[in-house]
């Protein structure tokens, strides 16, 4: 009887201990909290525990296998690239369907989160000024500005690779990477070379923008989870101003004229610069994320889906309308190539889509003219809040839907209690 005990218990802290290196793999890809707590019970229900609760932030995560039993935390690691949230996906998946036990699961997340980009480290590189070129392509496609962009994500890069060698570099990332672009691109613009160059520092900054980071928080503070939206849309609007700042501290030193500062679009390329940027985007998060080839092309699909209603909702309505239409054809496109092929995972055909919205450079746009004095805060707040929730919404559209086809219901709200603090 002891022996038997003593079994249960160690199987139980075995399976505490998979569910919440599990999650904090899942909060390492940028899943929302909710898509992540209903998941991991999906999970726990096939390993024998259909009671487990789980509570799931932003940086980490408890779970518990019974009520009132023993509860496993976990902090969540760095975030992890494509190609290592694909594993994590199949390994979720392959938990589902029993074809894993729980010490090859283990395995297989550890050595995930080990596991390094294939490409060489110069390709990986050379795909940072494709991805800002082909985000000028759309936003900006002017020829002036299109090589702006490019030579301005060298400098980012090079702010990035510091980054990572010196901690004060890496804290002032945003503000940093925003002045020596801005000081680029509106030195040019000084100089005559270019025209609109608000809009041309954002493509080489598009990779640091905490876009997702505001969506997501919008998106679960929807769901009901509040803590965990505050706390990501507080650090995100906190990124997108330090952006801010670096940006106005370049026009300030250059004394750049408030006229400057105007969301101008400029297009010498013409039709031609849209499919073109289109498939640069796609082909260059594919080499920087790592996603493997089988996966590449079914990228570049949900990437146009969202293009295309994006393009739709702006040419119908609004920038808000685009990106809530944008929103859905993305989550769901997604969601219905991961139901016909299940090894191609949701997650990562979908995040991509997030590159092409470009919700935190809509934010960055406004945030700047607020500062040079161009538009009043209450049109700025209303405007960034109007996108950000359009596309929330279109998100829990999409998925909402892509569960009903799955046959799985949709997950309630979470309830909050009413001694929770504030985050």
């Amino acid at each position: 009887m002891m022996t038997t005990m003593q079994e249960d218990a160690d199987g139980q802290t075995e399976t505490r201990a998979l569910l919440a290196e599990l999650g904090t793999a899942m909060i390492a890809t940028g899943q929302p909290v909710q898509e992540i707590e209903e998941e991991l019970a999906e999970v726990s229900t096939r390993l024998g525990y259909p009671e487990v609760q789980t509570a799931v932030g932003p940086t980490g995560l408890t779970v518990t296998l019974t009520p009132g039993g023993a509860s496993t935390y976990r902090s969540a690691a760095a975030g992890l690239r494509l190609h290592q949230s694909a594993s994590v996906r199949l390994i979720r998946h392959q938990l589902v369907m029993g074809e894993l036990t729980i010490a090859a699961a283990r395995d297989e997340l550890a050595a995930t989160t080990r596991r390094p980009v294939q490409q060489p480290a110069w390709l990986v590189a050379l795909a940072w000024p494709v991805l800002a070129v082909g985000i000028a392509l759309i936003l900006q496609p002017g020829w002036a500005n299109v090589a702006a962009a490019a030579v301005g994500a060298l400098v980012v890069l090079a702010l990035v690779q510091l980054a990572e060698r010196y901690e004060v570099v890496k804290a002032l990332l945003p503000t940093l990477a925003a002045f020596a672009v801005s000081l680029l691109v509106f030195g040019a613009a000084d100089a005559g070379l270019l025209a609109g160059p608000l809009r041309t520092v954002l493509p080489p900054l598009a990779v640091l923008l905490p876009g997702a980071l505001v969506v997501n928080g919008m998106s679960e503070l929807a769901a009901g989870h509040m803590q965990a939206g505050s706390a990501r849309l507080t650090y995100g609007l906190a990124q997108l101003g330090l952006f801010a700042l670096g940006l106005l501290m370049a026009t300030a030193l250059l004394r750049v004229p408030t006229s400057t500062l105007v969301n101008q679009r400029v297009d010498d390329i013409g039709w031609a610069g849209a499919p073109v940027g289109l498939v640069l985007i796609g082909a260059s998060i594919c080499l920087m994320e790592g996603v493997p080839l089988r996966m590449q092309g079914w990228v570049l699909l949900v990437l146009g889906l969202a293009f295309g209603a994006q393009l739709a909702g702006q040419q119908l309505g609004t920038i808000a309308l685009g990106g809530f239409l944008g929103a859905i054809a993305a989550s769901l496109g997604a969601s219905i190539v991961e139901l016909r092929r299940p090894q191609l995972p949701r997650l990562v055909l979908f995040l991509p889509a997030f590159w092409l919205l470009v919700p935190g450079s809509l934010g960055l746009v406004g945030v700047t003219e607020l500062a040079a004095g161009r538009e009043s805060a209450t049109d700025v707040a209303l405007g960034l809040l109007g996108v950000a929730i359009a596309i929330s919404l279109g998100l829990l559209v999409g998925s909402s839907i892509g569960r009903a086809l799955r046959g799985r219901p949709a997950a309630s709200p979470a309830p909050t209690p009413p001694t929770a603090p504030a985050t």
